[in-house]
């Protein structure tokens, strides 16, 4: 994957407003400190907010070159962020924490229920005693009816970018298939093309209620919209706040 090209041009098409709105969502459910690891950090804006906030925040990826692009902002931006490059599903050598985050449905690009449950069970081991986990999923209402069929596409003078989106081979799984065509001169005559192609999957409410449970955390709550709603059958994401008691 061309995980810089994607970045730049997701930093570019998201509102702003979505990372706004998760930083109110942990900052009202991180009860028990400061010290904070980001898994799935991407190219960091989150990470960075975060750490303005005054949270010491670790920031895990597995791309390097969104790691790369993560340090980029934050000397930008003069913040502090430490970045570790790591699967969210081995977090070996990493210190405990007393908050992890994953958002924007990163978990959803996890293969199987197996790594899912891996995921939560290093976060379980990460976390300090009374620490939180917030993360978010999209929802099989999502994969199941929203996306299949879903095109997107938008131009300037020196990119465009087209995303289309697919029923999966997987219960409530879904593809995106990503086209780029970018700039590769100052007049813009001529354009590189790149293709990428992303999978995710998700499950039903009880599974990951259960597979929580099942790795240890004993405090879990569930919502749409950042906390804000219950969870009905046609929420498009669902919200989770766990503690480690």
């Amino acid at each position: 994957m061309i995980y810089s090209i994607f970045a730049q041009v997701y930093d570019e098409l998201m509102d702003t407003e979505v990372y706004e709105n998760w930083l109110t969502f942990v900052n009202n459910n991180a009860y028990s400190g400061k010290k904070l690891l980001d898994l799935a950090c991407g190219a960091g804006q989150l990470a960075v907010m975060l750490a303005k906030e005054g949270y010491q925040v670790t920031g895990v990826d597995l791309s390097s070159e969104m790691l790369a692009l993560a340090d980029e902002r934050a000397r930008e931006d003069d913040t502090k962020i430490e970045l570790v490059q790591a699967n969210m599903t081995d977090l070996t050598g990493l210190d405990q924490f007393d908050v992890v985050t994953c958002g924007l449905d990163s978990l959803c690009y996890l293969a199987n229920q197996e790594e899912l449950a891996n995921a939560f069970r290093q976060v379980f081991l990460h976390l300090n005693q009374g620490g939180t986990f917030i993360f978010d999923v999209i929802s099989p209402y999502q994969t199941d009816v929203i996306y299949p069929g879903y095109m997107y596409n938008d131009t300037n003078e020196k990119r465009a970018f087209v995303w289309e989106s697919f029923e999966g081979q997987e219960p409530h799984s879904v593809v995106h298939d990503l086209t780029f065509f970018i700039a590769k001169d100052e007049e813009n005559n001529l354009f590189q093309r790149y293709e990428e192609t992303h999978m995710e999957r998700t499950y039903e409410l009880k599974k990951y209620l259960e597979l929580l449970t099942k790795v240890g955390f004993k405090k879990i709550r569930a919502s749409s919209e950042y906390g804000n709603n219950e969870i009905d059958e046609k929420s498009t994401r669902f919200f989770f706040v766990c503690q480690k008691l």
